[in-house]
């Protein structure tokens, strides 16, 4: 998700953190180097495209990418329609999970064919440690962006929130990547597996932004690790855009199936974004969970 003031993400293949442990300096350095050009040699194979066409995504929304960890280690990872990140793995269980689901048109409307399991309860934390801390009015919004997820009655998954810096065990971290994306501000995520969220949920550049627009791009992006696509993938209008993300187009009844202005998961969002979910968001949440 990004700013639609900027209308691009910013999602470059940049340096790391400051501080591994294992290794000095110039080590880090060289390592990272390592890691992006191998990063920039990666080409989006035939194959590849084949498989995100399968899913209905817009081909044009596809590029290798530096992902970096909470802990400053990183892995190129495949990202879609810019702020929804997948291993080659992923994308091949989603294409398989999409092919057994062919046909079901009632439960669909913007989300992927990957869900978390029903009735399950999700551990979360947000990452307090090194240069991908969130900040005091990070952790304050991404409490919030949890509420708003477990205030909802007719939802059958949860959230446990806690704070600290022992991610491994946890469905999902949330944490502050500003450090190697300088510019542009906004998140990204991925869509859930093997009925688990997506488990990395970064923000960046948000330091000027109020705490209820941090709230609302965590929300956003929370959001696809639960399988939720933008709302307007049909033409990313809120971005300022006339682009068709792809994907499928049967809408659950009682949401508009046109631009909804409103909605927390539109691709773009602005300054003055309260952090809720609309009432067609909650419509969309209840019919998936």
């Amino acid at each position: 998700m990004l700013s639609n003031t900027i209308k691009k993400f910013s999602l470059l293949a940049l340096a790391g953190t400051l501080a591994v442990v294992s290794c000095s300096k110039e080590e880090e350095d060289l390592m990272k180097s390592e890691t992006i050009e191998e990063t920039a040699n990666l080409q989006v194979s035939q194959e590849i495209l084949k498989q995100v066409e399968s899913l209905g995504m817009n081909t044009g929304y596809v590029k290798w990418d530096t992902f970096h960890f909470p802990d400053g280690t990183s892995e190129p990872r495949l990202y879609l329609e810019e702020d929804v990140v997948i291993t080659p793995d992923q994308l091949n269980a989603l294409v398989a999970l999409n092919t057994q689901e062919k046909g079901d048109k009632t439960s669909k409307q913007y989300r992927t064919s990957a869900l978390v399991s029903q009735g399950r309860t999700i551990s979360i934390i947000g990452y307090t440690g090194g240069s991908q801390a969130l900040t005091s009015r990070e952790r304050t919004a991404l409490q919030w962006a949890v509420d708003n997820y477990n205030r909802l009655s007719g939802v059958s998954i949860s959230f446990n929130l806690t704070f600290g810096t022992d991610y491994q065990n946890k469905d999902m971290v949330v944490y502050n990547n500003t450090v190697n994306n300088p510019s542009g501000a906004g998140g990204s995520a991925g869509f859930p597996s093997n009925g688990f969220p997506y488990k990395f949920v970064q923000i960046y550049g948000l330091s000027n932004y109020d705490t209820n627009v941090i709230e609302h791009v965590i929300t956003h992006e929370i959001g696809h690790s639960v399988g939720f696509r933008h709302t307007d993938w049909f033409s990313r209008q809120s971005c300022g855009q006339n682009v068709n993300e792809g994907g499928d187009v049967n809408y659950i009844p009682g949401t508009p199936s046109g631009f909804d202005p409103t909605s927390v998961m539109l691709a773009c969002f602005g300054s003055d974004e309260d952090g809720e979910f609309n009432a067609n968001d909650i419509t969309a949440l209840r019919n998936m969970y």
